[in-house]
């Protein structure tokens, strides 16, 4: 396997601390996280949280050995009224130093209710690329929703036309909304993938089942493959979310968290 960043979303621990967070990603073996901002979801950091908390949680990454190279940071980015609270978590992802932040579109419905078109969306998008310059970070637009497949995000992609805005490919979302062939759907897009979220799925497939890797039915080997002989070196971040139950307690995360690394490993991959 070809040397990338893997790391793990914060977001696996949806419910507990971040200093928990970065405790079970550490005994893991991770090197690398990915920060969640998503607001009323999980709020690890939050640009309204005081500096001391920041810096403390600051601290507490760099004590682990763990490297905040990436923010979630979910808004409706089709919202103008969001808009302000996506450029703070901009800054807060600068703050930590990160080079990404992940954000799905949102939902987009006019005033007909008709969804707002590729063209539409680009052109909100492409407001926000003078921030991305100026605390220089790379967006990528999650397979979320309305946008469930890399096809859609694509045409978005290039219609904005900056090298700021890629796709985060999530594996199991493409499934879960996009009801694609995840393989056949990443050939199309390969060029714009900049990110990808490792995401396995289990049970229906519109059924809320994102187990630790390797316990589902998505065919990441064939992902790797692919990945590998398109050369492109795009940092995989690993995201368990459970039943819609959740996790039953913490040990179950640090769990599926260590599982995931032990089927990384038994993939060639160094963490």
């Amino acid at each position: 396997m070809k040397k990338r960043i893997i790391a793990v979303n914060s977001n696996c621990y949806h419910g507990f601390s971040i200093e928990q967070a970065i405790a079970g990603i550490r005994a893991a073996g991770f090197h690398y996280i990915e920060l969640t901002a998503t607001k009323g979801w999980t709020e690890h950091v939050f640009p309204d949280q005081s500096f001391a908390r920041l810096l403390h949680v600051q601290d507490l990454l760099q004590e682990s050995g763990l490297i905040p190279f990436a923010m979630s940071g979910h808004t409706n980015l089709m919202d103008t009224a969001r808009i302000g609270d996506f450029v703070n978590n901009i800054r807060l992802a600068h703050f930590f130093g990160c080079d990404y932040i992940v954000s799905s579109i949102g939902e987009a419905h006019l005033e007909d209710k008709a969804v707002a078109s590729n063209q539409v969306v680009a052109r909100h998008i492409r407001d926000l690329t003078p921030y991305l310059e100026e605390y220089d970070m790379t967006l990528v637009l999650e397979v979320h929703g309305d946008h469930g497949t890399g096809a859609i995000l694509k045409e978005i992609c290039e219609l904005v036309g900056s090298p700021r805005v890629l796709i985060n490919y999530d594996t199991a979302n493409a499934i879960f909304y996009g009801d694609v062939d995840v393989a056949a759907d990443v050939a199309g897009c390969l060029d714009k993938i900049g990110y990808v979220h490792l995401k396995d799925k289990a049970g229906g497939r519109q059924e809320w089942d994102f187990p630790a890797l390797g316990k589902g039915y998505v065919e990441f080997p064939k992902l790797f493959k692919m990945m590998d002989e398109a050369d492109n070196l795009s940092p995989y971040s690993i995201e368990i979310e459970f039943t819609q139950a959740g996790a039953k307690d913490l040990a179950e995360v640090d769990r599926a968290v260590l599982d995931s690394a032990e089927y990384l490993r038994k993939q060639g991959f160094e963490l």
